[in-house]
């Protein structure tokens, strides 16, 4: 990191590493000691740490208990990981998330059910247990209340002291109407609805997003009383969002639509599209979700910039995927120039969106190191950096070298016109 330049590392804390069994199973020292020895190093070195304390990961024992994220015990829970982590990092912590991508979390866990603990029913996926059209909305209603009386521990309780700043990351994509018709354009609109304002709506607005509301109906959960004050009283300092592809939008409310992702009730009948005839969303890649839209990315940040007013953003991911395929040689993976082409138009896109007005306080490449990409496992690699996964020899790829110079050219030259 420090050859690269970086002023800052994004991590998470894992929630079994400190808390093996939750709040009424005792701390874990050792992982709390391993987080300050992280935290201390990256400061030592000049580097700021930035701390998502829940990604995707949470103890054993809460499925067991009372299935996770679906009972209203995982507030306290999440609450209890919070003011833990507040208490014995956050002198050090200047820059907190809550929740890394609960929209991306809830769909793959509840919805499709191709994640832990793998919840769902058809045509959503194929499981043993799971709702999806009501199940999702559950455990996020949960997830978001456990967000906002998290974020008010902190404001009320450290913030002062401490002197940090909090808030939350979504996953975004952009989702393009496949026409300017009145229909496909709405069907953009509930694209977005369904996946990352889903999340934004409640914890800036305090309510659900009305497309939401008119197509769930009572399955959607309503936030009583309290909870909407807790909301409204709980207001992040900024978003974090990790962006990294755009599809096509076509409707199937009111109009014919094949069946596919977006298709059905509890995804806003919002068909997702890669290509439409021989015209594809961005440049399309060998990683099935990942297509290459730069002018996407300073949609998205546009139309964050407009629901949202005034709230600074972090782009908390963003990066480019090589799928490493049987006959791919490490000579191939290290010279990454699609990695290189990549970034350097999303960059040059979220510097036109700062020229939009855009208030965008930092950026976070994903990831620094070739890592294990959930399903995918080592197949997929994001790192700027190529890890050998029998020795774990690391070695820089072209790409962070060229990293290295987009940051001495933009971040440090500024640094020394503002000094």
């Amino acid at each position: 990191m420090i050859s690269l330049g970086v002023k800052s590392y994004r991590f998470s804390i894992s929630w079994s590493r400190v808390l093996p069994r939750g709040r009424f199973g005792g701390i874990n020292y050792s992982g709390i000691k391993y987080y300050n020895i992280v935290i201390d190093a990256l400061i030592s070195r000049g580097i700021k740490p930035f701390v998502t304390l829940s990604h995707m990961d949470y103890p054993q024992a809460f499925e067991n208990r009372f299935q996770g994220w679906l009972s209203p015990e995982m507030q306290k829970e999440f609450v209890y990981l919070a003011d833990l982590c507040f208490k014995h990092f956050g002198n050090r912590v200047k820059y907190w998330t809550t929740i890394n991508e609960p929209n991306q979390q809830l769909i793959l866990s509840y919805k499709t059910g191709i994640f832990p603990p793998a919840r769902c029913s058809s045509p959503y996926g194929n499981c043993s247990q799971g709702n999806s059209e009501t199940e999702p909305f559950i455990a996020a209603h949960n997830m978001i209340l456990a967000h906002a009386k998290s974020v008010n521990i902190y404001q009320t309780k450290y913030q002062k002291e401490q002197n940090g700043s909090i808030g939350i990351v979504v996953q975004t994509s952009w989702f393009e109407p496949v026409s300017d018709s009145t229909v496909d354009k709405a069907a953009a609109e509930r694209a977005q609805s369904f996946y990352s304002n889903w999340i934004l709506d409640p914890i800036m607005y305090g309510a659900y997003p009305k497309e939401m509301v008119n197509i769930l109906g009572p399955a959607l959960p309503r936030f009583l009383t309290n909870e909407v004050n807790i909301l409204k009283n709980s207001k992040v300092d900024f978003m974090g969002i990790n962006h990294y592809t755009s599809y096509f939008i076509r409707d199937c409310l009111v109009s014919a639509c094949n069946t596919g992702s977006g298709a059905f009730k509890a995804e806003g009948f919002a068909l997702k599209l890669d290509r439409i005839g021989n015209v594809t969303i961005g440049e399309l890649t060998d990683v099935k979700w990942q297509h290459i839209d730069p002018e996407g990315f300073r949609k998205m940040l546009d139309y964050l910039k407009n629901r949202y007013p005034e709230m600074p953003i972090f782009i908390t991911e963003n990066g480019f995927g090589d799928l490493q395929k049987p006959e791919t040689t490490v000579k191939e993976l290290l010279h990454d120039t699609k990695r290189i082409q990549y970034m350097s138009g999303y960059l040059e896109a979220l510097q036109a969106a700062m020229r939009d007005g855009v208030d965008v306080k930092g950026y976070f490449a994903w990831s620094l190191l070739d890592n294990f990409e959930w399903l995918d496992g080592y197949k997929v690699r994001f790192g700027l950096f190529h890890v050998d996964h029998t020795t774990l020899k690391r070695t820089p790829k072209q790409s962070a070298s060229w990293y290295k110079r987009f940051i001495d050219e933009h971040v440090n030259a500024r640094d020394l016109m503002d000094n």
